[in-house]
């Protein structure tokens, strides 16, 4: 088995690009994750240029190209057996590659709920990219020019700013935009699944998604094969306050976790160690009941300290949006997270509405929906689509998802509001704000950097180790010193770090192989003793299922007759001469045979045929010209010993 970590998140982005690596096992290649990193869109001026007093001296005037180093290093490796996603922005690279001709046969598993939403999004891409394209014209005709010169050594720069430091300055990860008709030809070799489904891959490996909890769609991947046992564990809450609570129970006794989470290298710690002691749902010793003993691994792994800290932070960001409207400001929100989106409406509804109606009225508790009942909460597919327009009013709350600032909706909004201090903008921690805000400068808007739960606190992973049980662990290097080897721990710590190849060891020295219910129907066996019987079997192997079998052959009905059997243990010399006589055949022991236990006997044959049988504790041998004389005495020999 070898492991390529192919990707790892830049300074903040561990939500919006997870990690993606490159899993050889039992002969497939499996590439895990395919983002792509929007980062990247910061180094190119947004549209229009000739509006606004922004400076875009430094940044690219040209159609952008996108950054995706996994689907770089996947199309450089010459294809891919099967993809696995594990959240909608792990999908966003995927059209990238199955574009390309050896991806033809690729297969791309992923959870019903994230393939919609990843298909939203690349659609969304691709529309909100078609204005460059609209004013720069199409610019797929060999190397553009500003990647050339003096272009090329600002753009390294903004890309070094914003986190990204490709070794040795290397630009194929930026590529051009896949089309609308790409995205179909990707969703058309996508095969979703439901949680907790099972599904065999190839015949060789049983795959099963189940929920990380994290976001809508999110999951994390078991693997299983006739020699080894994986987990795929990206970025994970065990309680969620908007989806689906990880199922860490179907993910027990792998033999091997692949720990993708980096999100323990985000402020987020630094950020949770500051919190008061006044959160939402403060209560540290309140579980959820998911029929767990009290182990104590399994009460710090439910606690629902993380939803309070994450409503905490929704409900500060909730407060400023607030202020900011009741000061007359609008509020400008280009966040990505569909879950913090839906948190963030749920606590604006709460303060313009009362909730306890509806307790016992039997109508919806969720307040967007009362929002959009009440024409308070629209949705519009651009900014300048007709009834927007029409409807438009400030102040307003817009939520908008291009958290680079380049794109559509954002830039318009952002070049009415950015010299106005009474507007808010929301930006997520992470984003180079100065460099995003470039464009916009000099502004005088309100900003607002704002963090979210992204995976899995550093103090957690041990104690999900624990309940876990693997034997092996695949860590990232640079976090080493986040989660140091226990002494007692049962499992080992295998690091790897981004473009390197590790070879990770078999944790099997033996798997299991079963038998199909016809072969074992059609099996006589012989008792040995008391503990052992032998039977003789014909059978063919076959995988199937992730699991080793021992099937009927296809000509299985051949002659029994024909057969030679397999016999044991040591010949009885006088019962061989009993036997041979009762034949007919007659014979009698060698002069030179004086009887003793454990030397070689001869036995003498002179009718029908001269023949000469050696019998030692080892073996017997048959001297004979005739070869009917000759199955005769084998015959005989092997009515005598233990055959099948």
């Amino acid at each position: 088995m070898k492991l390529t970590c192919l990707a790892v998140p830049s300074s903040g982005g561990g939500y919006h690009v997870p990690a993606s690596h490159l899993l050889e096992l039992e002969g497939l290649r499996l590439l895990l994750d395919c983002p792509v990193d929007l980062s990247a869109l910061a180094a190119f001026a947004p549209l229009p240029l000739d509006t606004g007093p922004g400076d875009v001296g430094d940044l690219i005037r040209a159609v952008p190209y996108y950054r995706s180093p996994a689907a770089a290093a996947a199309a450089k490796a010459g294809g891919v057996d099967a993809v696995l996603v594990s959240s909608a922005t792990g999908m966003l690279g995927l059209p990238f590659l199955t574009r390309l001709p050896s991806f033809a046969n690729t297969k791309v598993y992923v959870t019903e709920v994230a393939a919609r939403i990843g298909k939203l999004m690349m659609v969304e891409l691709v529309e909100m990219h078609s204005e460059f394209v609209r004013y720069y014209g199409s610019d797929m005709d060999g190397t553009p020019k500003w990647m050339e010169g003096e272009k090329l050594s600002k753009l390294l720069s903004s890309l070094q700013k914003i986190g990204i430091e490709d070794e040795g300055n290397d630009l194929s990860p930026l590529m051009p935009l896949y089309s609308g008709v790409n995205i179909e030809e990707c969703m058309q070799k996508t095969q979703p699944i439901k949680y907790g489904q099972e599904v065999c891959f190839n015949g060789m490996l049983m795959l099963k998604a189940s929920s990380s909890g994290l976001e809508l769609g999110n999951c994390a991947w078991s693997l299983k094969g006739p020699r080894a046992s994986i987990t795929y564990l990206p970025s994970t809450v065990f309680v969620s306050a908007h989806a689906l609570d990880c199922d860490y129970n179907s993910l027990k006794e792998n033999d091997i976790i692949l720990f993708s989470d980096f999100s323990s290298l985000n402020v987020m710690d630094e950020d949770n160690e500051n919190l008061g002691e006044n959160a939402m749902l403060s209560d540290d010793s309140v579980l959820r009941d998911d029929g767990v003993g009290e182990d104590d691994n399994v009460q710090i792994l439910c606690k629902n300290d993380d939803i309070a800290e994450e409503i905490e932070r929704i409900s500060f960001i909730c407060s400023s949006i607030i202020d900011a409207i009741k000061s007359g400001g609008s509020v400008l929100l280009p966040i990505r997270r569909l879950g913090a989106i839906l948190l963030i409406l749920e606590l604006i509804s709460e303060t313009l509405h009362s909730f306890d109606r509806k307790l016992f009225s039997g109508e919806a508790l969720f307040g967007h929906v009362e929002l959009l009942k009440e024409d308070t909460l629209s949705m519009f597919p651009h900014l300048y689509s007709k009834a927007l327009l029409t409807a438009w009013k400030e102040p307003c709350i817009v939520f908008c998802p291009d958290w680079s600032l380049r794109h559509n909706t954002v830039v318009h909004l952002l070049r009415r509001w950015h010299a106005d201090k009474l507007n808010l903008l929301v930006l997520e921690q992470g984003v180079d704000a100065e460099l995003a805000l470039k464009p916009f400068m000099p502004a005088a808007i309100q900003v607002l950097e704002c963090s979210f739960l992204s995976g899995i606190k550093a103090g957690k992973i041990n104690p999900l180790l624990t309940v876990l049980k693997p034997k092996l662990v695949l860590f990232p290097e640079e976090m080493k010193s986040l989660c140091p080897l226990k002494e007692d721990a049962p499992w080992s710590f295998l690091y790897y770090s981004k473009g390197k190849t590790i070879e990770v060891p078999n944790t099997r020295e033996e798997f299991e192989l079963r038998l199909a219910a016809n072969v074992a129907l059609g099996l006589q066996p012989r008792q040995l003793d008391r503990a052992i019987a032998v039977a003789r079997l014909r059978a063919k192997l076959h995988l199937s299922n992730g699991q080793y079998m021992l099937v009927p052959p296809k000509d299985q009905y051949d002659d029994q007759s024909k057969r030679q059997l397999l016999q044991w243990g040591p010949v009885d010399a006088d019962r061989v001469l009993s036997a041979l006589q009762e034949k007919g055949i007659t014979c009698a022991f060698g002069t030179d045979d004086d009887g003793s236990a454990g030397c070689e006997h001869s036995i003498l044959v002179t009718s029908p045929g001269d023949a000469l049988v050696k019998m030692t504790p080892e073996r017997t041998v048959i001297y004979c010209d005739d070869q009917n004389v000759t199955k005769q005495i084998y015959d005989a020999i092997g009515s005598v010993c233990n055959g099948i």
